[in-house]
């Protein structure tokens, strides 16, 4: 039986959205404080490396989300996270929101990792098949594609941005604040967007663009588990 889910207990800053806004900040403000004071690189403890890398560890799969390149990265997400998250909690409610929220984080690293590992199939097992010697030699260089972390809850951020569009399909959200699209729309646009560039590869592109489509792949799946549907108020 499906579940029909009604809005309910909306908050301006609900207490799983406070709490992750809260950590990511914590996270960001250490990991700039602690390497400039040169005591610690904290993106090499909590980043997320390829697993062949000799930086990897496995909690990286869930630091990760936790981690920002710059302010602007951790303000963007964070922003997308509080105006599409705020309903989606209050409809979820705190456990399901939480839950979801990793699930479609860890989701969207493992396509990632995937995709990554596929692209690096052929510099891995030449790399593999060196001497110990010149592994070693190679292996630690920090410009080494596999030792460049990936950080950001880009990931997440995309799952919720596919829950909203998905649950309040018909809701306005307005491009810079002028030109109004349904969110429905909105959301299928940026996820064509995403896979398109993710299939260009551009070589000068750093975006994760994979781990963006693997969020909103993992929200949906996780939907279709929990046999989620809505009937918008708006429609």
């Amino acid at each position: 039986m499906q579940q029909i889910l009604r809005p309910g207990g909306f908050q301006i800053l609900p207490p799983i959205i406070k709490n992750l806004l809260i950590i990511n900040v914590l996270f960001y403000f250490a990991t700039v404080v602690l390497k400039q004071a040169q005591i610690v690189d904290l993106n090499y403890y909590l980043a997320l490396f390829h697993w062949d890398s000799p930086y990897f560890k496995p909690w990286q799969i869930l630091t990760h989300m936790f981690m920002h390149g710059n302010f602007a990265h951790l303000f963007f997400n964070m922003f997308a996270l509080w105006i599409f998250g705020n309903m989606l909690e209050g409809v979820l409610g705190e456990k399901r929101f939480i839950i979801f929220y990793l699930v479609c984080g860890i989701g969207a690293a493992a396509l990632h990792m995937g995709v990554f590992h596929w692209e690096m199939r052929e510099a891995l097992a030449y790399i593999n098949s060196l001497s110990a010697e010149e592994y070693e030699s190679i292996i630690w260089r920090p410009n080494l594609k596999i030792n460049i972390p990936t950080v950001g809850a880009s990931g997440a951020v995309f799952g919720v941005l596919f829950a909203f569009g998905y649950l309040f399909p018909n809701i306005h959200i307005y491009l810079y604040f002028l030109f109004p699209i349904r969110a429905k729309y909105f959301v299928a646009v940026y996820a064509l967007i995403e896979l398109w560039q993710g299939f260009a590869n551009n070589p000068g592109d750093n975006v994760a663009h994979f781990a963006h489509v693997g969020g909103m792949l993992f929200a949906y799946i996780l939907f279709r588990i929990w046999k989620i549907r809505y009937n918008p108020f708006n429609r």
